[in-house]
């Protein structure tokens, strides 16, 4: 009866995505910004909800600034860390990569 209930539900169950933005700034050249994209299956939100904190406590994450990481969950987004000035970058010109 389980099964039948979880193969019922998880169709309406939402998708979650971890996107990770690190912005490269060259002097006299528009700024990159770069996004990786990690999607899981519908209705994981623990298993995003870990790696969205896995890496935001991560060395490297924090010793490459600037950078963005979201949690999102249908597209919203539920989760935002910065790390680095961001807010100020977003006024120039980026061209995204990724």
């Amino acid at each position: 009866m389980k099964k039948l209930f979880k193969k019922v539900i998880k169709p309406f169950l939402p998708t979650y995505e971890v996107v990770c933005t690190n912005y490269h700034v060259i002097p006299g050249l528009p700024i990159n910004g770069n996004q990786s994209k990690h999607k899981f299956e519908k209705g994981a939100s623990e298993d995003a909800r870990k790696f969205y904190v896995k890496v935001i406590n991560s060395d490297l994450t924090k010793t490459m600034a600037p950078m963005e990481v979201h949690l999102k969950k249908r597209g919203r987004i539920i989760e935002k860390s910065e790390f680095g000035p961001v807010n100020e970058l977003k006024k120039f010109n980026i061209v995204y990569k990724g």
